[in-house]
């Protein structure tokens, strides 16, 4: 019976195995415990006593070979494209796989490979603190803040070697490459109104960073000239696209004139939809994409678009990522926007 009684004391230090353990019973984020055991200064004194008191209270011990493999060279980039705003878009997106081609050929020009992960944040919420921890990547560039803004923000604070596509904001701490949205989003609107349009609608989902940009951009414009604009849900996964802008076409038939799109993939599928119910672009409806990607051109009609340099993006992201492999800390860098007019407005 005494045996039996004293049996949880025994147990208790084999409950805690992994650091995610450890950040459980202390409170805080995995990325947290594995700075606090490492001596990272950027953890306060009074966090990370109390994270070495639990250490030591559970026997826990940090993994000797991950810790010594981290230490090491892999010559592997982790690319990690967080998914938290779209959960079923894929990788194949056109977007995507411009970018990671671009990218690719920036990095193993460099000698470097690839380790590529599609990370959905709702199942896995220290998605990035177990990537850069994993001892399986030199450093890690992140494709898109998704709605992860925080969390990039706060492993920021002691990984320098983590380059991130997306919008730059005043203030924050991590390193962006990206195009100026905002920008961007003011170009698309000027075009359209000086085309003709008054009634404008933005297709895009405004929860993503980048995408709201281009919104608050093209509102901005909107609003100071006097035209309406109104933004329709539309998401990038393939099941949806095409049924939320069919869904969106019916609602607002007459109603708009001009149609923003957050991005050429979906202004591609605007412009089929609109040809299925003899809605002739630009007669009657003009459209504006985003991103210029090569099919934009080859669309009937050609479709006019913001263009974002996506092979100079890659390129920054490669040689800023380096630069912080060689303990540089890099400022970012923000592309400028082009129009690039053609039929469809």
């Amino acid at each position: 019976m005494a045996d039996s009684d004293t049996q949880p004391s025994v147990d208790k230090p084999n409950r805690v195995r992994t650091i995610t353990d450890l950040a459980k019973i202390a409170g805080v984020s995995p990325g947290t415990v594995s700075r606090a055991l490492s001596g990272n200064s950027l953890v306060n004194t009074k966090t990370r006593e109390k994270i070495e008191a639990i250490a030591r209270e559970h026997g826990f011990r940090p993994n000797q070979m991950a810790s010594k493999l981290r230490r090491q060279k892999t010559g592997v980039i982790g690319v990690a494209i967080p998914l938290g705003h779209d959960v079923r878009q894929q990788i194949s997106d056109t977007f995507f796989m411009t970018l990671l081609g671009h990218l690719a050929d920036e990095l193993t020009e460099r000698g470097f490979d690839i380790m590529l992960r599609r990370v959905i944040p709702a199942q896995d919420e220290d998605w990035l603190d177990r990537f850069i921890g994993s001892g399986m990547i030199d450093g890690v560039i992140v494709v898109g803040q998704s709605d992860q803004f925080d969390r990039i923000e706060d492993v920021a604070d002691g990984y320098l070697p983590m380059v991130v596509w997306g919008n730059h904001q005043e203030g924050q701490r991590h390193c962006v490459v990206g195009t100026n949205n905002r920008l961007g989003g003011k170009l698309a609107a000027e075009k359209l109104i000086a085309a003709g349009a008054r009634r404008l609608a933005f297709l895009g989902d405004t929860q993503p960073i980048e995408f709201a940009a281009r919104f608050a951009g093209a509102k901005e414009v909107a609003e100071k000239m006097g035209v309406s604009i109104r933004a329709l849900p539309t998401h990038l996964s393939r099941d949806q696209t095409s049924e939320e802008i069919a869904e969106h076409l019916s609602n607002i038939e007459g109603e708009i004139d001009g149609i923003f799109a957050a991005t050429d993939t979906i202004a591609v599928t605007c412009l089929k939809e609109l040809r299925d119910r003899n809605i002739n672009v630009p007669a009657q409806l003009k459209i504006v994409g985003f991103d210029d990607l090569p099919i934009s051109s080859q669309t009937v009609p050609p479709l006019t678009t913001v263009r974002q340099d996506i092979a100079a993006g890659a390129k920054g992201l490669a040689d800023l990522l380096l630069r912080r492999l060689a303990g540089e800390d890099t400022e970012s860098l923000v592309l400028p926007p082009h129009l690039i007019v053609r039929d469809s407005a």
